[in-house]
């Protein structure tokens, strides 16, 4: 029997409870996951890493049981709430996907108290390669009480969507989302969806500022899909891999933007496993 993920709180700096779930027994590891998700959603990425690792699924602010982002959320305050989990924890491994692996990086970009970094896909921008064009009627959308209609337009925004899904007529695919997101899902993520805009507020924000990257000391393992949109994830990847320190890069085949969390957590699990079970050199 799978033994259920154990419940635990930190403070951040700022006083707002930060509510994490811990699978394994092993070395200490942190799990960030990306925008509309909470730590349950990467459960099985989680259990692919033990028993080798004791494995931490932060809660982000904005989610599951932690406290809210605040009126003055920034990325700031996320690294803060990273940095207090690892002060509690002792963790010098970090796993991020999406907006997490952003998250992870600006950490150790802060503070070198990692050494192993493995991101998928991280939420980085570089000129304009995560769109953003969406925001302003995804907002108003929610602004009227529309989440549904909200959350089609953000699909259809994003990026991520294949082309003959991205071209669809808005009610269409808000009929056909209701259908492929069922019920448990859609409960965890309609609280997201505020949430989600302020952190692509702050990808907007921080788009092309790479420089501060080139302050983290761990070793990084860039992984992204190759059916991911293409060519802007490789390039950046590539120009994250150009300012780190100590960067590597691989595409796993046949894989895309949801791996992590929906779609091959065990593969992904696999190579993060493998990465981080490497002693650090030097």
């Amino acid at each position: 029997m799978t033994a259920a993920p154990r419940p635990s709180t930190v403070t951040s700096a700022d006083g707002t409870t930060i509510a994490f779930l811990t699978v394994g027994q092993g070395d200490p590891v942190i799990l960030v996951g990306g925008r509309m998700r909470t730590a349950e959603d990467y459960l099985p990425l989680a259990r692919s890493l033990t028993p080798r690792f004791s494995v931490h699924l932060i809660d982000r602010r904005g989610r599951g049981s932690s406290g809210p982002q605040g009126p003055d959320h920034s990325i700031a305050r996320e690294c803060d709430d990273v940095l207090a989990l690892q002060a509690s924890t002792g963790a010098v491994r970090v796993f991020g996907h999406s907006y997490g692996g952003l998250v992870a990086l600006r950490t150790a970009a802060r503070a070198p108290v990692f050494d192993r970094i493995a991101v998928y896909e991280p939420g980085v921008s570089v000129g304009g390669s995560i769109p953003t064009a969406w925001m302003p009627r995804y907002r108003e959308l929610l602004g009227v009480g529309d989440p549904r209609g909200a959350f089609a337009h953000f699909v259809r925004g994003s990026g991520h969507a294949p082309g003959p899904v991205a071209r669809l007529p808005l009610w269409y695919l808000r009929t056909v989302l209701r259908l492929v997101v069922r019920a448990p899902q859609w409960r965890r993520m309609e609280p997201l969806l505020a949430s989600n805009l302020a952190e692509h507020e702050e990808v907007r924000r921080l788009d092309g500022d790479l420089t501060a990257f080139a302050a983290v000391a761990a070793q990084v393992l860039l992984l992204g899909g190759s059916r991911s949109p293409q060519p802007a994830t490789v390039d950046t990847l590539q120009h994250l891999r150009a300012v780190l320190p100590s960067a590597s890069i691989e595409l796993l085949d046949g894989l895309d933007h949801n791996a992590p969390d929906e779609h091959a957590p065990d593969v992904v699990g696999t190579r993060v496993r493998r990465f981080l079970e490497t002693t650090p050199s030097g």
